[in-house]
């Protein structure tokens, strides 16, 4: 290697080696702490909020006036999408966990349908005399006939929609001085839409009726924003760019049209007042709220409702090339 390129290596080593320094102490010795390097970050963990939560939690004041028992079945994902390198399915796997979170918020009285192999080997073990309740030997615990309490209602359903890039929308220019050696630039943004839909149902444990069915969907915004600028300064060339990419976070999509969901059925199923918990929605972050949609006892076997037979009423019609069957205003 010429004295030239190995002075060009050097210093490109050098300057790797401070910017490693620079970002992070990591050794291949653990230190005293018994590990390699700190680890970044330090948010706090919060709770799991989504507009709808305050309403839910303003519920549990009408559900615990009624003993009324749910349990939460599959709530399986249907999209069929996974990850392009084969690392995942798009869409969560846990919205039933998300259901049955939404019930606790409201404070519904919830039995355990999902995931029973720990009740179901413990009374196995229970039927062979092998576990006990006391500290004893010989005082195994008594297997008694209706020990376990029956769901009255259970909910199902499914996450039945994911949709890309529904309308996208971007503007990128570039300019400069018409100089070879003169500053130019770019700049540009992107704005794109989705969105995802679940369909879920409330049937009657002892009766297989299905006495609830909601079909919800919510779009999911997402944009790019970018700008460069280069030049050649004598003998020197620089090439500099920032951006900044935000998108509406997926899963929490899913679990706000589930809680949404569950705010609605629950309203029905525990006869809530009309407006009992609908101002707890925040409007304006709430496309669906319109003041009129919300819940009463008189129809809380009706769930074909005028609300429901008109859902894209909260939907304008301002763009007249768009369909007005796919999540546009219904033309009457």
């Amino acid at each position: 290697m010429i004295p030239r390129g190995r002075k060009n290596l050097l210093r490109t080593l050098a300057l790797a080696s401070a910017a490693i320094a620079l970002a992070g102490c990591v050794s291949p010795i653990p230190g005293s702490s018994g590990t390699y390097t700190s680890p970044i970050g330090g948010a706090p963990v919060i709770s799991n909020e989504t507009p709808y939560s305050a309403s839910l939690r303003c519920l549990s004041h009408y559900t615990a006036q009624r003993p009324l028992r749910i349990a939460v079945g599959q709530i399986a994902d249907y999209t069929g999408k996974a990850e392009a390198d084969n690392s995942g399915r798009k869409i969560t796997q846990g919205a039933a966990l998300m259901a049955m979170s939404a019930l606790s918020k409201a404070g519904v009285p919830m039995v355990e349908r999902f995931d029973t192999s720990v009740a179901e080997m413990e009374l196995k073990y229970s039927n062979n005399k092998l576990i006990t309740d006391d500290a004893k030997p010989g005082d195994y615990r008594k297997i008694l006939a209706g020990s376990i309490p029956g769901s009255n209602y259970y909910l199902v359903g499914g996450i039945t929609e994911l949709n890309f890039n529904i309308r996208s929308v971007g503007a990128n220019g570039t300019g400069g001085e018409e100089s070879s050696t003169g500053l130019k630039g770019t700049a540009g943004a992107n704005m794109y839409v989705m969105n995802i839909g679940i369909d879920v149902r409330l049937v009657d444990t002892s009766t297989l009726e299905v006495v609830d069915v909601i079909s919800y969907q919510k779009q999911i915004i997402g944009r790019q924003i970018s700008a460069g600028a280069f030049s050649f300064l004598g003998q020197t060339f620089f090439d500099a760019s920032l951006g900044e990419s935000a998108l509406e976070p997926i899963q929490l999509a899913v679990r706000s049209s589930i809680e949404r969901a569950v705010l609605e059925m629950m309203s029905r199923l525990y006869r809530a007042p009309n407006s009992s918990c609908g101002g707890a929605i925040n409007t304006t972050a709430d496309p669906l709220y319109d003041g009129k949609s919300q819940t009463t006892a008189s129809n809380e076997e009706k769930y074909n409702e005028k609300s429901r037979q008109e859902p894209y009423r909260w939907v304008g019609n301002s763009d007249g090339d768009a369909d007005p069957g796919l999540r546009g205003r219904l033309q009457q």
